[in-house]
């Protein structure tokens, strides 16, 4: 795997899998006692239903141990001026003549539906340490490029409105 990964994301999923293992897990296991209690398992869809979804529990938990075991840890940090991981970003793409605001996150976050963009990703790679008013080309592949000017720089790095399941 070997993801890059910040502190704030390592932290997420410390407190994502500490949240399956202390709340998720208990109801998940009671769920499959009750329905064992109900008899004939062979005919008992409650019983497969509830063990399905302990088992996507326990996945979803040996999931996030590997990512956090095998990430590689980078710094969000970045001057007060400059473009940054964890940095939301308006930008006016000349070629649409439209601004449009994204943020930049780690490659296992990276959500272009939902305007998170990865740090890996050409318009990533391209805002990343530049400042407000710099006109930057972001090269798609050899053959296309776009230019984008940076409006403003958010450094705030309030989550509070991220899931706890974000990855």
């Amino acid at each position: 795997m070997n993801n890059q990964l910040t502190k704030s994301d390592i932290e997420k999923m410390e407190k994502e899998i500490e949240h399956r293992k202390v709340v998720v897990r208990p109801e998940l296991l009671e769920h499959v006692k009750e329905a064992r209690a109900q008899g004939d398992l062979s005919e008992n869809f409650e019983y497969y239903a509830a063990k399905k979804e302990k088992n996507k529990n326990e996945s979803r938990i040996r999931y996030l141990e590997r990512m956090i075991k095998t990430a590689t840890v980078i710094d969000d940090s970045s001057k007060d001026d400059e473009v940054g991981v964890n940095n939301t970003v308006k930008v006016w793409v000349e070629e649409d003549k439209v601004e449009e605001t994204y943020r930049i996150v780690t490659t296992v976050r990276g959500n272009s539906l939902e305007g998170l963009i990865s740090n890996e990703s050409p318009l990533g790679k391209a805002l990343l340490g530049k400042k407000v008013g710099d006109k930057v080309t972001v090269e798609v592949n050899p053959g296309y490029s776009y230019d984008v000017v940076i409006r403003e720089i958010d450094k705030s790095t309030d989550d509070s409105e991220d899931e706890l399941r974000s990855f």
